[in-house]
């Protein structure tokens, strides 16, 4: 019977190793602390086993999110699993761009494209009074957000399906927020690790990228109260394009704002 320490050396010629470390500490239900701390302690069997499949399944590139079943995000832990795109933490700065442009107590708020919920979710955990409502075009991809609202924020989310603005006819928001698909259709990121196993309909919308980040601006206007916000995540190299949309629309105020690592990531406008 091998200890933990011989079987993250083992596993850290294929994958890194700091996964190694969070996939083991998963299979065997103990925290990454607590490997380090009993690194000769022999490893059962079952759990050795759980571990070498997972980690053949992270070393054909699926995320390691996937593999647990969850992903933390606004300092909460989210169900997700293929049917959703794995939260990330640039789509924190969205979050946080909404939060500082509405003040007002009861503000109505929509995220489209929710996928696992993150967005909507943790706008609802932040401000218990907006009325928060969020859709996605895929049933399997709701199904997972009405899961986590479920457990995160029962009851302050409203959940719709439809694609884009079509669940949401007369009706008008404080704030909209989204991150749609924005890889372009050739991008060879889209078979990179990770990537290749994420929902394809989540990450592009074919073409140069900017097909649903268009329909967003144009058709925002109709579901925004005057003063409302649209706020967008997009590609690194998107922000100038976006900025210029915006205006062209009729936006004002229009900002992109960087990401931790310093890439324009998140561009929003306000309805005049």
């Amino acid at each position: 019977m091998q200890h933990s320490e011989q079987l993250l050396d083992l596993a850290a010629r294929d994958i890194n190793r700091r996964d190694a470390e969070i996939l083991l500490a998963a299979a065997w239900q103990r925290s990454r602390a607590q490997l380090a701390a009993n690194s000769a302690d022999p490893v059962p069997p079952e759990v050795a086993a759980r571990f070498a499949a997972d980690c053949a399944r992270r070393a054909a590139g699926e995320p390691v999110a996937y593999l647990l079943g969850r992903r933390e995000f606004w300092s909460l832990e989210f169900e997700v699993n293929p049917a959703v795109l794995v939260p990330r933490p640039e789509t924190e700065l969205a979050v946080e761009r909404v939060l500082a442009l509405v003040t007002a107590q009861d503000a109505r708020v929509a995220d489209l494209g929710t996928g696992s919920g993150a967005i909507a979710i943790a706008l609802a955990h932040e401000r218990p009074a907006w009325r928060v409502t969020a859709s996605d075009l895929s049933p399997e991809a709701l199904a997972v957000a009405r899961r986590n609202g479920d457990r995160l924020v029962a009851g302050r989310v409203e959940w719709l399906s439809g694609n884009w603005f079509t669940p949401y006819a007369q009706r008008r928001f404080d704030a909209i927020a989204s991150n749609p698909p924005y890889i372009a259709g050739d991008d060879a990121v889209l078979q990179g690790d990770g990537l290749r196993h994420e929902p394809r309909l989540a990450l592009t919308p074919g073409g140069d990228g900017l097909g649903a980040l268009t329909t967003l601006i144009n058709g925002a206007p109709e579901h925004l109260a005057a003063g409302g916000w649209l706020v967008l995540e997009h590609g690194t190299e998107q922000g100038k394009t976006l900025r210029d949309a915006l205006v062209a629309r009729g936006f004002a105020h229009v900002t992109s704002h960087r990401d931790l690592a310093g890439h324009e990531r998140v561009t929003e406008g306000c309805w005049p």
